[in-house]
């Protein structure tokens, strides 16, 4: 029997720490303190795991988002943080980081009941990762510096120039339901090194993380008003938060569709922003590979966090002479990633992040077969409670499909051949997307041919998804605007003021 259908998907029992932060009331972290919506609309918080409602978060009232940024106005304007000694900063961020990892089994716990991941991945990816964001940035709050320059067009002796180097203002900044302690981390961590105030809108869908968080940044001692997460849809109060006027500076990460909208609606004030959007990663997996070492990576590319990546290898392109070995070393890999329930401690997939989702891949796994996609592995779920869908390998597709056009945001993988390494390329980057790619070679010389000519902001190469808070991330045409990480990261947060002197 296969080892699917013997899985028992019985969510397992919270800790007493979840308990007490599911138990939580709904409320807002602003200025410093735990307040009460000014309206009473809350949202259900459901474990993807058993379909269950477990929590209740706030839905922010406009009132609620106005008060979050006179908050942070205020905060930036009187230099409470940004007029900081950089020491004393850098101090605070790192007692922060260091509450992330004294917190760490809480934290990854309610990542997994929140969005369905496992915890064991939560606990080895997420929650180190945000902590290794704060340690970074952190870092950098005493290494921001201008520069003097020499004049080109006056005299030396008369004219005397430098820059500045200013944090941006009031940030907005709205994070995805995917990795959201990751994704909050690193999006406050530069902003708060840049002297910038904050406020934080977490997914509607996967708050739990970012509530707590502001339990630690009271603890850190980050000053009233400095970082303020509210809760909310983003059609209200993120459209609020984006719209509003006392806002300096945008930064969310999404789908493309939102942030189109997003950029469209920041253009009337003309608010600094940084997008960080969709993709469809095409992984190109040339002919002199070691099958067994490669079939398990590219599954990971596609199958690691349930497909719910931005980054992830969903458009396989395996040389023909390789490719019926590598579909079939990765239908192999079945029975390690069948989706079991988030704290399950033999998980490595779990289920979709809501039924929304679920339905969403679902649909496109049904498109695909419609349109004469062939199912060689996956391509239903395993039924009873919780999202659950298991990893699916399409193949016999065209590039006219939806499936391979369009972000699925699922376990889905579509796998096409390929013959000639110029045509691979030009089907690559047959797209609307550039975010990231992958290429699979042990030729040094054509893995870095092939990531010169591939459209996208990352390339890996024998690896994929190996993202590091010192390297820059974001990406080509519509899957994003600026950068994120590395110093970069902490440019976007950052105004250039030139002065000149007449001596």
């Amino acid at each position: 029997m296969n080892e699917q259908t013997t899985i028992d998907r019985t969510q397992r029992e919270y800790s007493a720490a979840a308990k007490k932060a599911l138990g939580r009331s709904p409320q807002l972290y602003i200025n410093g303190e735990w307040v009460d919506s000014s309206g009473g609309e809350t949202i259900d918080v459901e474990d993807p795991s058993s379909g269950k409602v477990v929590s209740k978060i706030v839905e922010a009232s406009d009132k609620d988002v106005d008060r979050a940024v006179a908050a942070a106005r205020t905060a930036f304007d009187d230099g409470r943080w940004r007029n900081m000694p950089p020491v004393a900063r850098q101090k605070i961020m790192n007692r922060l980081a260091d509450l992330i990892e004294e917190h760490a089994d809480e934290l990854a716990e309610l990542e997994a009941i929140d969005v369905g991941k496992p915890k064991g991945m939560a606990g080895a990816i997420d929650v180190p990762g945000a902590a290794a964001h704060i340690r970074f940035c952190a870092g950098w709050a005493g290494k921001i510096n201008g520069e003097t320059i020499s004049p080109y067009t006056m005299p030396g002796d008369m004219m005397f120039a430098y820059t500045l180097k200013e944090p941006v203002g009031v940030c907005a900044q709205i994070v995805p339901w995917n990795f959201p302690l990751l994704m909050a981390c690193l999006k406050i961590a530069p902003a708060l090194a840049a002297g910038c105030t904050t406020i934080l809108k977490p997914a509607e869908q996967t708050s739990l993380t970012a509530l707590r968080l502001a339990d630690l940044i009271a603890e850190a001692g980050i000053p009233a008003g400095v970082v303020n997460i509210i809760t909310g849809y983003g059609h209200t109060a993120g459209d609020r938060m984006v719209k509003h006027p006392d806002v300096d500076k945008v930064a969310f990460t999404g789908s493309t569709e939102i942030g189109k909208l997003i950029n469209r609606n920041v253009t009337d004030t003309l608010k600094h922003i940084t997008l960080e959007l969709g993709g469809k990663s095409p992984v190109v997996v040339m002919p002199d590979v070691n099958v067994a070492e490669t079939a398990p990576g590219v599954s990971q590319a596609i199958f690691f966090n349930s497909g719910q990546v931005c980054v992830a290898g969903s458009r396989l392109y395996a040389h023909k002479s390789v490719f019926d070995e590598v579909v079939e070393g990765m239908a192999n890999t079945a029975d390690f990633w069948a989706p079991r329930a988030s704290l399950d401690p033999d998980a490595h997939m779990g289920p979709l992040v809501s039924k929304e989702q679920h339905e969403r891949v679902m649909g496109y796994i049904d498109a695909g077969k419609r349109d004469g996609a062939s199912v060689l592995m996956g391509g239903d779920g395993p039924g009873g409670d919780g999202y659950y869908v298991n990893p699916t390998i399409l193949t016999d597709v065209n590039p006219q499909m939806s499936v391979v056009r369009e972000e699925i945001f699922g376990p889905v993988v579509v796998a096409q051949r390929f013959e000639d390494l110029d045509e691979v390329v030009k089907d690559a980057n047959d797209t609307q997307y550039g975010l990231a790619a992958g290429v699979w070679t042990k030729d040094a010389s054509a893995a870095h041919r092939i990531a010169s000519k591939l459209q996208a902001g990352t390339v890996w190469v024998n690896c994929h998804a190996m993202i590091d808070t010192a390297i820059p991330f974001g990406g080509y045409k519509e899957s994003g605007v600026g950068r994120e990480q590395g110093r970069e990261g902490i440019e976007a947060y950052l105004e250039t003021k030139s002065v000149i002197m007449k001596l």
